[in-house]
């Protein structure tokens, strides 16, 4: 059975319950905006007014039920450890970068901003830094903490350098693929980090090792570095444009060579990128405005969609990369990847996430005795929720911030023993109650399964679900790892099938048309493919790397081979006026 449910459904479509008929009449409906507080933007980027596609796009999915029998968030290590990762049933953010120039503690400064990211990336982090015209480069395994300290800081001196932390989906050794990479050609040294992720990976490798091309990673950030040592224009600055004309998909990449930094973003800006200034003068870049806040540098703005900005000796340089097309920035920024003190694509992350909760309040209302939070990523907009509805917000769930990576399980099996570990619900709040859980977002559902029960064990009357993000339906192939498409609950299930599944008393997700409505004028330069399938760049290949840097430590032989790292390419049917119709993931 192939069960599609509508990321745009109206406000009682959007609910599933038996307490549908609420004595609370819902609250009269606002418009809801956010202003925009970036600074303008480069004269050489037009603003630009496209019309909104009116055709939606079905999907044919094959698949199996029910859902459990493909998914399993246990995995045990040889040892016998359970072993899970912070977020199982979560979309996630690939990485974060840094760049820093103009100032004598650069590698310092990068160290900071990293720990800002942290929560882009866990599993790796480096720092490349140039003094004397020599790049310095200190890559590790694990947090930031975990791999710089003092005397490895002493090692990276100099007034530039670029930063990366970075997240991968498998692999036990993962050093040769954790950046910031550098590279040494004929004009020099050059080091890059890279958010992001090309559609088009496999046709540049393919092209790349057919020239002689000898590749060390599985990395597509490795091709971008390729591209730029075959080049044939000067300086470099012009390379990398040359080597961005070719690339396809998301990519917001920081370089570092002798005497520059260097800044891009590609045309459609999925991935975020910002820029500020310390009091010094020195010029920073990073993913996040929070990286800036914490080093003390005072936001700028942000380094547009298709802009290359180049920094060195003699000031600031920019230039557009192609001609402007219509942004289509990543909507998940904020709803969950970004923290809520960042300013993303001109937006508060903290406001939207807000007006997310309000939304929901007045358009999925339902009587309750108290509002609580999926933490940390509902918390905002569960305070949104209770504000707009009347209701107060408790702490009914603590979370644990000291889980690691693995957890040696008793041999009595405890039954949801990965989320205890990480959840602790609060009697006194919750015990007999009538309790609206708010989350970011249902991936599998098999988290959510978990909670519901989790609440309802300790005590709580009823439990409604409510999730401030659209269904999702459809994976990301530029720079967020999400399942295939099969595993996506929503992809397999109607509303109603979801709230049997998980347990709940309620459900109801953030309707398509409320948050297009809350973006504004802005709202067509989101991407919202994760909830429509309706892809900007539709991957041309069969197969597409689910993040860019999958682990292959130890690979010898074709990219054929590297396992786990892809996942199924959309297809796509076209009518006569050569528009996308319909998408199957086989």
């Amino acid at each position: 059975m192939a069960a599609t449910a509508s990321p745009t459904t109206t406000k009682l479509s959007s609910i599933s319950s038996s307490h549908r008929n609420s004595s609370i009449n819902p609250a009269p409906r606002t418009h809801l905006s956010i202003l925009p507080k970036t600074l303008s933007k480069p004269s050489c980027f037009p603003q630009k007014h496209f019309l909104s596609h009116t055709h939606r796009n079905s999907f044919a999915i094959r698949s199996k039920n029910p859902i459990f029998d493909l998914v399993s968030t246990k995995k045990n290590d040889p040892d016998g450890a359970f072993s899970f990762s912070e977020d199982d049933d979560k979309p996630r953010e690939e990485c974060g970068v840094v760049g820093i120039y103009g100032d004598p503690e650069a590698s310092r400064l990068c160290y900071l901003a990293l720990h800002a990211l942290q929560h882009r990336g866990q599993e790796g982090a480096g720092i490349v830094s140039v003094s004397d015209n020599v790049l310095h480069s200190i890559t590790g395994v694990g947090l930031v903490s975990d791999v710089f300290n003092e005397s490895k800081l002493d090692q990276l001196p100099g007034e530039m350098a670029i930063g990366h932390v970075r997240y991968s989906t498998a692999g036990a050794s993962m050093l040769k693929n954790v950046q910031p990479f550098v590279a040494g050609y004929r004009f020099g040294s050059v080091g890059v980090a890279h958010n992001g992720n090309l559609v088009n990976y496999r046709k540049l490798r393919a092209m790349l090792e057919d020239n002689g091309s000898i590749f060390n990673t599985s990395s597509d950030t490795e091709v971008v570095l390729h591209l730029i040592a075959i080049s044939k224009v000067r300086p470099f600055f012009l390379r990398i444009v040359d080597a961005c004309e070719k690339l396809e998909g998301a990519y917001s990449m920081v370089f570092a060579t002798e005497d520059k930094l260097v800044a891009v973003r590609d045309p459609y800006g999925f991935r975020p990128l910002v820029m500020g200034r310390r009091s010094n003068g020195a010029v920073v870049f990073a993913s996040e405005t929070c990286a800036l806040d914490l080093i003390e540098a005072t936001y700028e703005r942000e380094v547009s969609p298709g802009e290359v900005v180049a920094v060195d000796k003699d000031g600031v340089q920019s230039l557009c990369l192609m001609p402007h097309l219509e942004p289509k920035q990543c909507i998940f920024e904020h709803i969950y990847f970004s923290l809520p003190n960042s300013i993303i694509f001109g937006r508060s992350v903290y406001e939207s996430r807000h007006a997310f909760g309000e939304i929901l309040a007045t358009e999925a209302p339902v009587d309750c005795d108290v509002v609580i939070a999926v933490p940390d990523s509902g918390v905002v907009a569960a305070l949104g929720y209770a504000a707009k509805s009347g209701v107060p917000f408790q702490q009914g769930l603590i979370r644990s911030h000291y889980v690691g990576r693995t957890f040696i399980e008793p041999s009595q099996k405890i039954r949801d023993f990965g989320v205890k570990l990480k959840l602790s619900p609060v009697r006194g709040v919750l015990e007999g109650k009538r309790v609206v859980v708010v989350d970011d977002s249902i991936v599998r559902g098999t988290t959510s399964s978990k909670i519901v029960r989790l609440i309802k064990e300790a005590g709580a009357k009823e439990v409604h679900m409510r999730i401030a993000s659209p269904p999702i339906i459809a994976s990301c192939y530029y720079g967020v790892d999400t399942p295939s498409s099969e595993e996506l609950i929503s992809n397999r299930m109607s509303v109603e099938e979801i709230r049997v599944y998980i347990g709940c008393d309620s459900l109801a997700f953030l309707p398509m048309d409320s948050l297009k409505r809350l973006l504004g004028k802005d709202s067509p330069s989101f991407c919202y493919a994760c909830f429509s399938g309706n892809y900007p760049v539709l991957p041309k290949e069969d197969k597409v790397k689910r993040v860019g840097n999958f682990i292959d430590d130890g690979l010898n032989g074709s990219v054929e081979f590297i396992d786990g790292g892809w996942v199924q390419g959309p297809h796509q049917q076209s009518d006569s006026e050569g528009e996308v119709q319909k998408l199957s993931f086989l």
